[in-house]
Order: C-alpha cells, then sequence, then structure tokens
C-alpha cells in the first residue's frame, strides 16, 4: 500500500482501524502491585484477580487466586511470585505470562479474530525504562495498539471528577505498592507526587512489629488477613473485632505459636507508614496554585485504591489537612474503570493519556 498517496493511505489505515475495532475486545487494565483489574469495551469490569502468577519452566500453571494460594507453598521445581513490585515491573517474562493468561481468560480461553487495542494504568513517576517494559509485556501478550495513563488520572475519571473542567480537582490513589497524589484541572496533571509506600508497605510494617514484639514469624498474606480484619488508622473507629488470633513460628524454639494481636497494636504498627502519606498529601497541598486550592476546599480530596479502604484514613488526613476527604464508589475499581472510560472516548480523552 506504500504506492498509494499519502491521503489515501491516510484512508485506508482509518477504515482498516475502524473495522478492527468491531471485531477486536479492545481493554483497559489496572496492571496493579497487588491486583490485576482488566475492564472490556460494552462489558465493564471482566476481570479482578491478584497480580500473582506460577509457573513450572516455561507453562503457567496458574494465575490470579490460585496462584496467590501457592505463595511460599510451592516445591523448588514451581515458581510463584509477584512479577510487579512498587507498581512497576520486577521480572517482565513473568509479567508477560501473566498478562497473556488474563487476556486468554477475559476472551475465553480462544484467540479473537483481531488483538485488542490496550490502554494500561502506569504509575506517576514510572521511569522511560520502565513504561518501555510495560509497553513491551503488553505487546508480547497480543496488544495491537497499545496507550498508557497515569493512575491518578484514570482514578480521578473513574471516580466521576469532572477533570476536563478548569478547577482543581484533587485525587489520592493508594495502591499495593505505590501512594499518589494529584492534583488535575483541563485534563492535565497540574502537580503529582508519587511515593513508593502502599498495601504491601503496611503489611511489612505488621510482619516487622509481630517479629519484634512477639518474636514471631509470619507471612504477609497473614500481615494482609490481619490488616482487612482489624487495621484502623484511627483507634476510636468503631470496628466488628477489636483482636485477632495469629498463627506464625517462634523465632526461638522454632515450633508453631498462636498469640491474641489488638486493634491498638496493628494500629502503632501502621503509624509510621500512615504518617508517609499524610506527609506526601501536605505537599501535594503545599504545592497547588491558591486558584486551585480554593477549589479544593469547596469539592475537597477523593481517595482511591485499595489502601483508600482502610477505616480512618479518610478521617486522619482530613483531620490533619483540614480539607474534606472521601472515600470514591468502587475505589477498587477507579482506575481500570476510568482507563475503560477513556478507551471509549479515546479523542474526547487523548489529552490525558501520557
Amino acid at each position: 500500500m506504500n504506492f498509494l498517496p499519502l491521503a489515501a493511505r491516510k484512508f485506508f489505515s482509518e477504515k482498516k482501524n475502524r473495522l478492527f475495532s468491531i471485531f477486536s475486545n479492545d481493554l483497559a487494565i489496572d496492571l496493579g502491585t497487588a491486583n490485576t483489574v482488566i475492564y472490556a469495551r460494552d462489558r465493564g469490569i471482566v476481570l479482578n484477580a491478584p497480580s500473582v502468577v506460577a509457573v513450572k519452566g516455561n507453562k503457567v500453571l496458574a494465575a490470579g487466586q490460585d496462584a496467590k494460594l501457592m505463595l511460599g507453598k510451592t516445591p523448588e521445581s514451581i515458581v510463584a511470585c509477584r512479577p510487579l513490585r512498587d507498581g512497576v515491573i520486577a521480572d517482565f517474562e513473568l509479567t508477560e505470562s501473566m498478562l497473556r493468561h488474563f487476556i486468554r481468560t477475559v476472551h475465553n480461553d480462544r484467540r479473537t479474530l483481531v488483538r485488542p487495542r490496550v490502554i494500561i494504568g502506569v504509575p506517576a513517576g514510572i521511569t522511560p525504562v520502565e513504561k518501555r517494559a510495560v509497553e513491551d509485556s503488553a505487546r508480547q501478550a497480543g496488544a495491537r495498539e497499545f496507550y498508557t495513563i497515569m493512575q491518578p488520572m484514570a482514578a480521578a475519571i473513574g471516580a466521576g471528577l469532572p477533570v476536563q473542567e478548569p478547577s482543581g480537582n484533587m485525587i489520592i490513589d493508594i495502591g499495593g505498592g505505590t501512594t499518589q497524589v494529584a492534583i488535575i484541572s483541563l485534563k492535565s496533571v497540574v502537580f503529582c507526587r508519587s511515593i513508593r509506600i502502599g498495601g504491601d508497605e503496611m503489611d511489612k510494617a505488621i510482619v516487622q512489629y509481630v517479629k519484634k514484639k512477639y518474636g514471631l514469624l509470619i507471612g504477609e498474606r497473614t500481615a494482609e488477613t490481619i490488616k482487612i480484619e482489624i487495621g484502623s488508622a484511627l483507634l476510636e473507629q468503631d470496628g466488628k473485632a477489636t483482636e485477632v488470633l495469629v498463627k506464625g513460628r517462634d523465632m526461638v524454639t522454632g515450633v508453631p505459636k498462636t498469640i491474641t494481636l489488638t486493634r491498638a497494636e496493628v494500629n502503632e504498627a501502621l503509624i509510621e507508614t500512615i504518617s508517609s502519606i499524610v506527609d506526601v498529601v501536605r505537599v501535594a497541598l503545599e504545592n497547588t496554585p491558591p486558584e486551585l486550592s480554593s477549589d479544593l476546599v469547596t469539592r475537597g480530596i477523593t481517595m482511591a485504591g485499595g489502601g483508600s479502604l482502610l477505616p480512618g484514613l479518610a478521617e486522619l488526613i482530613s483531620r490533619e489537612t483540614g480539607v474534606p476527604v472521601c472515600v470514591a464508589d468502587n475505589a477498587l475499581f477507579c482506575v481500570a474503570n476510568g482507563a475503560g472510560k477513556v478507551l471509549q472516548e479515546l479523542n474526547f480523552f487523548k489529552d490525558a493519556l501520557m
């Protein structure tokens, strides 16, 4: 087709892309450290699975929840791990295998007639090398066209914030590996700060606290369960449970041991990590232009991501900053829903892409 004039080539290219879009199942992917969420065009959220993959040699044995159950329990011949750390790819090949498995699962294990267009939410502080690794993984997993969008921007769109208006919108996206705070106006990021602290860091803090205080070794999966059951940013928060039984290995005797952990102790374990999140919110507020700051007083701050569901965290941030804070509906899926909305209205949201 190279012998055709430029205008004709453009015409045929547009026709081809339009035809491809009819047959392909375009996807928006929130490739998170803890969970991968996939949004399919015209279908909504079709997959929500832990970002874990188990392989034996070159064969993928399991991915998602089945692979998560294998963490720390596999023989030497099987590798079960989380290929993403701190919001970015730590193992390229395993990420590619996991993505391919998820995409085929979404397509009901059938190869589609045409490879899909894919838009992936990536951390705000991603480097060019890290971004290239995400792109290569997506293309190797079967993407025809590839776009990236900053996770805070996607989260803001998914939370229903009017990002296209000339007004201040502040989003806090707390994921497994990163906390990202962004000020958005006119479909662009005015200021953004990202730290590699999130839900995983909270789990590690609980592991270290139990190890130091009780001499008990527990895994990060156990720590995550503790955080979900009795974790809280404010002690005055009312919850269903105030203590939980924790099982692990005694560091002195080497035998299994059970202790009782209270909500106050878990709060003490989490306080340093929570303080880091509050500090980065303060930094973002200090760097917000005055006109946009006045909008935040009225509109407040919106929180998204799994970490935002920690009881009392929104109230604590509001108390420390003096700005109203609310948690978005479907906070876990804000990035995927936002990226999906961008995928369906690509021309309108083109300025929001990276």
